[in-house]
């Protein structure tokens, strides 16, 4: 092969398309396209002459991405959305599950089953669920992780016009979107969570059941023992202070039973985080 030859077949193979694809790969794309530059062993000759046979997926150099770190501290100022599937009646077949959670309240604002994942019926679930808990512009943060749906160009547009903020975590990093995570574990680890679901009907019809005993029934060990619904509605105040009353009478019937003198029940946080910063002490070393 010629120099000029060489240099366009270095050129391909460090473009941005393969610069992370290894020569066999490059090769096979290319003749599926009706090209022909050399063997792939050729690839690797060239590649070798420039020192540049090493995992080439390090070569790619992808841009920064900045840490998320968002604050609610209150209902309806921070929400997460996420979807997973649930399995279909046959191998292979799936429905997915929209749902978007309030952070502070924990409380499930919407959510939808469909057929498929499409920005389409994320965006006709965003507007139902704003229009519902009366979202004002400037007022909300969407968080979600970096799917397809969530990155879409439409659902973007749709979050300007509605006045939301949107955010997104970091690469394959989950705990960037820590609180739909749970909340599907949560889902998923229920004994009555089905293996599969025979329809969307049946998959909804399990669905509604579950997120009305989650929003009111379950009582969240990151909300002071609260439901989610207790907490989103503003409740959370007037439910501690019963069960504030309920434990005076009791120490009053038996002090003896308390070791640690007057019982209080647990706090509810007066604010939630994706990704607390640290402190500037704990990050700066401190001298000896």
């Amino acid at each position: 092969m010629s120099q000029e030859e060489k240099a366009q077949v270095r050129q391909v193979l460090n473009s941005e398309r393969f610069l992370d694809c290894v020569p066999r790969q490059v090769y096979a794309t290319l003749l599926d396209e009706g090209e022909y530059l050399c063997h792939w062993r050729t690839m690797y000759r060239i590649l070798d002459e420039h020192g540049e046979v090493r995992e080439r997926r390090n070569q790619l150099e992808h841009p920064p991405y900045i840490k998320p770190e968002l604050l609610a501290r209150g209902p309806n100022q921070l929400w997460s959305w996420d979807i997973t599937k649930l399995k279909g009646p046959a191998k292979w077949t799936y429905y997915y599950l929209y749902v978007i959670l309030d952070v502070f309240s924990r409380y499930v604002a919407g959510w939808m089953v469909a057929q498929r994942e499409a920005a389409i019926l994320a965006e006709k679930l965003i507007v139902e669920t704003c229009a519902k808990q009366g979202i004002e512009p400037s007022q909300l943060t969407l968080h979600a992780d970096r799917g397809p749906s969530m990155r879409s160009k439409s659902v973007a547009q749709l979050l300007a016009d509605l006045g939301v903020t949107k955010t997104h975590s970091r690469p394959y990093t989950a705990n960037d979107n820590p609180y739909s995570e749970s909340q599907f574990k949560t889902m998923k680890y229920r004994p009555d969570f089905p293996e599969r679901f025979d329809s969307p009907a049946d998959a909804r019809s399990w669905a509604q059941e579950f997120f009305r005993w989650y929003n009111h029934d379950h009582r969240h060990s990151g909300l002071g023992l609260m439901t989610p619904a207790t907490v989103h509605h503003g409740q959370a105040k007037a439910v501690r202070q019963q069960r504030q009353q309920v434990l005076l009478a009791a120490y009053a019937a038996h002090p003896e039973r308390f070791v640690r003198g007057v019982p209080t029940p647990p706090e509810l946080p007066s604010e939630v985080w994706i990704n607390k910063p640290q402190a500037d002490d704990e990050e700066q070393p401190q001298p000896k």
